[in-house]
């Protein structure tokens, strides 16, 4: 029997020729992978044959993440498919931070019944929407991956100064960020000196509420600020109070609530950041890869939470694929069940990140179903797949 998918949102079709051979469809009750995008799966039961989610997007608050890895399912996100749509809703957002465009907008749909007197009437009101350019203003980038390193050089280009800070820099992200972009080391920096702020970080403990009355107390006056990664990075409360004592000028956020729509000076975006076709061809393509990969070989790529680990493929090998807890000697004693099995390993690849590691190994020959049993009692180890 093939392997089945189950796909819990709409998927760009374009995931579909990658799936050839497997079961791929929105009804199925013992998947052994999932395609989703943003359907909540905190009530989801898995099903003993799942071992891998893939996210069609970067955010992956809606899977439960840490319990799935306990569960020995690896979780897959797609940083950087979207991230071009994403840069380009910032830049809009930019310019409708810096100008009144929004309003004079909703002003001329009331001159519709006018006539002849709507020229004479938009020179007399327009004045009322008077605006700021954003070339020479500091926009302050809080968070460097894809999306925040795309928007700094962007920004850049549009001749802003631009400032960025990411304590989690890679070394990818920092090659692909201008030279001319200045990277400070405290989210502080950012708030006293900027004129616009954007933030591109998920949401942790560490990032929830980020922007609250204390660190809005030491921004600059009319700062702008712009928020499309997560509603909760933001204290509702404490920015509806900042925008009506004018401390914040506007406050831009794809993430709208009830308290904050119709709030003055708060533009709320329905969500829109990765809402291009060419978004959700990317994130499905990159998605529907790395689930076909780590289902045939085993091999990890953007799990969020198990680390990356990758072996070429030898034709006649056996491949076992295990995931486990890190913790001392618990190679050992896996690679030593096998061993003592008569077994050879031809090749391995083991990668660990925090509480959790994947180990790939290659036996010659087929791997014995009494060699997966043994490998699974040892303790610590929490899943073994045959490959």
């Amino acid at each position: 029997m093939s392997k089945q998918i189950l796909k819990l949102n709409a998927i760009s079709p374009l995931a579909d020729a990658i799936f050839a051979g497997y079961g791929y469809g929105d009804s199925c009750d013992n998947p052994d992978g999932i395609m989703v995008r943003s359907a909540q799966m905190a009530d989801y039961k898995p099903g003993d044959k799942l071992v891998a989610v893939a996210r069609a997007g970067a955010g992956t608050n809606n899977i439960p993440v840490a319990d799935y890895a306990e569960k020995g399912i690896v979780v897959f996100n797609t940083p950087g498919a979207n991230a071009n749509a994403v840069k380009e809703l910032v830049i809009c957002e930019l310019f409708l931070g810096g100008r009144k465009i929004t309003e004079a907008i909703d002003w001329v749909k009331t001159l519709k019944d006018e006539g002849e007197n709507v020229g004479k009437l938009v020179e007399k009101g327009k004045s009322k929407f008077v605006g700021s350019e954003i070339k020479g203003k500091m926009l302050g980038v809080i968070g460097l991956g894809a999306i925040g390193v795309a928007v700094a050089n962007a920004a850049y280009g549009l001749n802003m100064e631009v400032t960025g800070t990411d304590p989690y820099l890679s070394t990818m992200n920092a090659l692909a960020l201008s030279p001319h972009i200045k990277v400070v080391p405290e989210r502080e920096d950012i708030y006293k000196n900027a004129d616009f702020i954007t933030m591109h970080v998920p949401l942790t403990p560490d990032t929830k509420g980020m922007i609250n009355r204390d660190t809005i107390a030491q921004m600059k006056d009319g700062v702008v600020i712009i928020n499309n990664s997560r509603g909760e990075l933001v204290n509702t409360a404490d920015m509806i109070e900042a925008l009506e004592s004018g401390k914040v000028g506007r406050y831009i956020t794809d993430f709208p609530n009830a308290q904050l729509i119709g709030v003055k000076n708060c533009i709320c975006v329905p969500h829109l950041g990765a809402s291009t076709p060419e978004a959700e061809d990317n994130c499905a393509v990159m998605a529907a890869h790395q689930l076909v990969d780590y289902i045939e070989n085993g091999n990890i790529t953007n799990s969020v939470n198990y680390p990356s680990v990758s072996l070429a493929r030898d034709e006649g090998k056996g491949r076992v694929c295990i995931l486990h807890r890190n913790v001392k000697n618990i190679i050992t004693k896996f690679t030593s069940a096998i061993s003592e099995q008569g077994l050879n390993i031809a090749h391995m690849a083991s990668s660990s990140r925090g509480d959790y590691a994947c180990s790939i190994l290659e036996i010659d020959g087929a791997i014995p179903a009494k060699t997966v049993e043994s490998i699974t009692k040892v303790e610590g180890v929490l899943r073994v797949r045959s490959l």
